[in-house]
């Protein structure tokens, strides 16, 4: 297993921007010719490029499966298009680093080969990415999803911490009035695609039962529910720290690779 710091210009954002790879080796010394299922692996609000691989075993478990993990820095983005900016975090993880990762590593280019996953902000980033790039990613994975959009339309100032105040909150997603119903909206997404008859990624979804984040996280099971998508959902004991993720950042890679 390879672990490297991959430093490029990304046109999306405009500015240099560093990710970390995790490459099997074993598969590439027995067959030049392997292409290998891949993992992109979206970190949480105030995180970075090394949160998973210094927080977590996902490098033990991704050379045990024999699976490309690929982590990228999201700022505190939410990996969404912000208006007006160079920040451009959807197009760039939707589309600009899945084309970068293929062209320099041997990366299956096969949708079913293709996942994206994350926690909490990366949560939302991974349904939201997955959903919008349906045509990319056949399986998207999310564990103590972000799914807060009910409170960011109804967000105000008087919050003290700045990632619930509705300034912040009007950077990353625009006018809120019109968040409802946009490709930022995680419920939409999922109505477009059923209305285009196109193929719905495979989900799922893992919350602790302490976690703050857990009724958001059944309001959206009940959603997919209601609206007959296929999906997994999961919920154990637990609070959204990495004890938790760590946990289920190995059951997220024994579910995508043995469905």
């Amino acid at each position: 297993m390879a672990v490297l710091d991959v430093n490029y210009y990304s046109n999306s954002l405009m500015r240099q921007v560093t990710y970390k790879a995790i490459i099997p080796t074993e598969g590439m010394k027995s067959n030049g010719n392997k292409s290998f299922k891949t993992l992109y692996l979206l970190h949480g609000v105030m995180g970075d490029y090394t949160n998973w691989i210094t927080r977590t075993r996902v490098g033990q478990l991704a050379a045990q499966h024999g699976v490309a993990v690929i982590m990228p820095s999201g700022d505190n983005s939410f990996y969404v298009d912000q208006e007006n900016s160079t920040n451009n975090y959807g197009d760039f993880i939707g589309r600009e680093l899945v084309e970068e990762t293929r062209k320099l590593f041997p990366l299956s280019t096969k949708r079913e080969d293709t996942f994206i996953a994350g926690l909490s902000m990366g949560g939302y980033g991974a349904i939201r990415n997955g959903l919008k790039y349906q045509e990319t990613f056949g399986s998207i994975a999310g564990l103590s999803s972000a799914i807060i959009m009910d409170q960011v339309v109804a967000s105000t100032d008087e919050n003290e911490w700045i990632f619930k105040k509705r300034s912040y909150y009007k950077t990353i997603f625009g006018d809120l009035s019109k968040l409802k119903g946009s490709d930022k909206d995680l419920e939409a997404l999922i109505k477009n695609i059923k209305e285009k008859n196109q193929i719905m990624p495979r989900i799922y979804l893992a919350c602790g039962t302490e976690d703050y984040l857990i009724e958001n996280n059944r309001n959206y099971r009940d959603f997919l529910i209601k609206e007959n998508v296929e999906h997994t959902y999961v919920e154990s004991s637990g609070i959204h720290d990495w004890k938790f993720w760590d946990e289920y950042i190995e059951k997220v890679l024994i579910w995508l690779l043995n469905n």
